[in-house]
């Protein structure tokens, strides 16, 4: 910036008072101009304003917007092909390959492009659990990123530690570079690029915060499973007995808002790993949509929208009074936040526990209106429904998304950020659950009495009680009736909730309907699950639903 202005920003004095030493060189980032290292929040707030990359909104928040990019560009994400990946990663859809030679080429034109630029980077950690946390350098020539990558990763305090920091990984994001998809091999000009051979990603023309924080997902869910880690999308709380509950989902599902339950110790909202040491947080924040925040059902988050140190990314705002508004979706249906963990007043200060969990939770958000709210499942039953992941994409959440739920299998409840094959996803969790004992809870949070459109979503309130409910162990104190299509277990009554909820299709005018969508869902079910017949034991096959008699 500097080069086109000729004073000095407000942290151009100390730009490198938590420098490391090893610099920039070593990335091939050379004649630049100033390198701002390791700001702290403070900083780069003032650096973020004074650049005119963010606003300041009434209590403190910092509020960006991010463009055409409002989403994660799924269609846009590359592994780089060669020796350590070729025979590893379940290339397909979600794991495109780029040849060495292509992303040689966008390295060396990036590192050309950012000559004379000012840069700023942030050295963290991926992974509380020391025994299996990442080192990662986040170099970005966006101050309000830097502060993003500081709220959503894992920061350091020790200035000898930063001193002598050496990155593990590291990412390049540059949201003004755009790929040639004529030289590049790529499908658009925008690209999230991940090369293990060289420890290093590129997250090129998009300006979304989004893709910062999942490419470090993705990048530990490669090397995890490795180590025998199970790599998770799911939120995470702990009891007072020590109970770990996890929260499988979408975005969109439920995963922030129902894991911040003022009874519980929150672990973290949304990616975990699980090792023989226990849970552990792979973040030091949190990451959740603000639109339609209610200060009645998630009084912690809704807080957080008020307070220094939180960013929110394309939340309207009124700029004469700084007021934002929550309920607008002008600029997009996913509006995001991101803020500290330790702005949750019951959050676990070490990000990990010791215990194992006793409940895993698959949240569906059902837009079909047909599945129950709350469904146990045995062993066999677990492992099927993880690895189909259904669910609906809610608005917003990806580019080219409409405004109606979009009915999806999703893998492993993450298959955009899934690298190894579902199975062997799927295969630890199993190991792990056997081991500790979990029980496997599927919860509907989406819609009942009808599909998107003409039901309604399901009462938040209800679905807090049922969970509740189950991971006190009140619900192994009830009567269960077996479902005719999917064979899980659906609890009779449950405090608090009422007794017809249980049974969804009470819930419709038209009940053969309703048994019309119910069998057109496991009619899907069954279709999506044949790309993994020959991948998976057929007792797991057989744990999938049954079309009804004719």
């Amino acid at each position: 910036m500097s080069k086109y202005l000729e004073f000095s920003t407000p942290a151009q004095k100390h730009a490198t008072e938590y420098k490391s030493e090893y610099g920039l060189k070593n990335h091939g980032l050379v004649y630049l101009d100033t390198v701002y290292w390791n700001l702290r929040e403070p900083a780069l707030v003032e650096e973020a304003v004074f650049r005119n990359e963010a606003k300041l909104v009434k209590g403190g928040a910092l509020l960006v917007h991010t463009g055409k990019w409002t989403a994660r560009a799924a269609n846009d994400k590359y592994f780089v092909k060669e020796s350590s990946t070729e025979d590893k990663i379940d290339w397909g859809k979600h794991n495109r390959p780029l040849s060495s030679e292509k992303f040689n080429g966008i390295l060396y034109r990036l590192q050309a492009f950012l000559q004379g630029e000012e840069l700023f980077v942030q050295d963290v950690y991926a992974g509380a659990d020391p025994d299996y946390r990442l080192k990662v350098r986040v170099i970005s020539d966006k101050a309000w990123q830097s502060f993003f990558v500081r709220n959503v990763l894992i920061t350091i305090s020790d200035q000898l530690t930063l001193k002598t920091f050496i990155p593990d990984f590291t990412i390049i994001v540059s949201p003004s570079f755009k790929l040639d998809p004529r030289i590049d091999g790529t499908q658009s000009e925008t690209g999230i690029i991940i090369d293990f051979s060289k420890r290093m990603a590129i997250i090129a023309n998009t300006h979304y915060g989004g893709e910062i924080k999942k490419s470090v997902f993705t990048i530990m869910n490669f090397l995890l499973p490795l180590q025998d880690v199970l790599a998770m999308h799911c939120s995470a709380n702990v009891g007072k007995t020590g109970d770990v509950a996890l929260f499988f989902g979408l975005s969109g599902t439920g995963k922030t808002t129902l894991s911040a339950d003022p009874n519980r110790m929150l672990i973290g909202d949304d990616e975990h790993g699980w090792s023989e040491n226990g849970v552990f947080n792979f973040e030091g924040g949190c990451y959740a949509k603000a639109i339609r925040l209610s200060p009645e059902h998630e009084p912690e988050i809704h807080a957080c929208t008020h307070r220094f140190g939180t960013i929110l990314e394309n939340v309207v705002y009124d700029p004469a009074s700084r007021t934002i508004d929550l309920d607008d979706e002008a600029i997009t249906e996913n509006t995001r936040m991101s803020y500290p963990l330790d702005f949750i007043p019951n959050a676990v200060k070490e990000k990990m526990v010791t215990t194992h969990p006793k409940n895993i939770i698959f949240l569906t958000c059902d837009a079909q209106g047909v599945m129950p709210p709350i469904a146990k499942l045995s062993p066999e039953q677990a492992i099927y429904h993880f690895i189909s992941g259904y669910t609906s994409k809610v608005a917003g959440t990806e580019l080219g998304l409409g405004i109606e739920p979009e009915i999806t299998f999703s893998a492993c409840f993450g298959a955009p950020f899934m690298v190894h094959h579902p199975y062997f996803y799927a295969e630890l969790l199993r190991q792990k659950m056997e081991k500790y004992g979990a029980n496997v809870w599927l919860v509907n949070t989406g819609w009942v009495g009808g599909k998107f459109g003409v039901g309604k979503r399901i009462s938040i309130r209800h679905t807090r009680n049922m969970l509740n409910a189950a991971l006190d162990g009140k619900l192994e104190k009830v009567k269960f009736r077996k479902d005719e299509l999917f064979g899980f277990e659906i609890p009779l009554t449950c405090p608090e909730v009422p007794e017809d909820i249980f049974y969804p299709s009470n819930a419709w005018g038209d009940k053969d309907e309703y048994w019309r969508k119910f069998d057109d869902l496991a009619a899907r079910y069954i279709e999506n699950f044949k790309i993994y017949r020959d991948s998976v034991p057929e007792e797991v096959i057989k744990a999938g639903p049954k079309r009804l008699k004719k």
